[in-house]
């Protein structure tokens, strides 16, 4: 009776050990298990860091959103580049796939540029404006 009990306690000691081991292998709530990440987290985690100030943390969260947003990109890039029928890829094909992406700093400036002349016009209206309201409204 003593030999089962001390079976029966080992068997629950084993299982807790079992639940704190799995309980240390969890990633922390909102954290994503790294083994399911397409990429190395300290490989994105070197490069955000090389483009931030000094000092400023990295909340977990941004890490592997910004890591399966990467592994989206390379699926859209990579689909873009297997529609052409050939059966290799090339650099011509790689360019053309990204062009859009590249593209999104010139349509920023362009947009800006906009703006600012639009901007440049409503001025030129309202002194139009107000000297209509000058001349006219009395």
């Amino acid at each position: 009776m003593k030999k089962a009990k001390l079976v029966q306690k080992e068997q629950q000691m084993e299982e807790i050990k079992e639940v704190e081991e799995q309980l240390k292998q969890e990633p922390e709530e909102g954290e994503v298990d790294e083994s399911k990440l397409p990429f190395p987290r300290a490989t994105i985690v070197n490069m955000l860091r090389k483009q931030l100030s000094t000092g400023k943390q990295i909340k977990g969260q941004v890490k592997d959103e910004m890591n399966i947003w990467l592994a989206k990109m390379v699926e859209r890039i990579a689909k873009k580049m297997d529609a052409h029928p050939y059966t290799y890829v090339d650099g011509s094909m790689f360019r053309e796939a990204i062009e859009p992406y590249e593209n999104i700093q010139d349509i920023e400036r362009e947009k800006e540029r906009i703006i600012k002349q639009l901007e440049v016009i409503k001025a030129a209206c309202d002194v139009l404006i107000s000297e209509v309201d000058r001349k006219f409204v009395k």
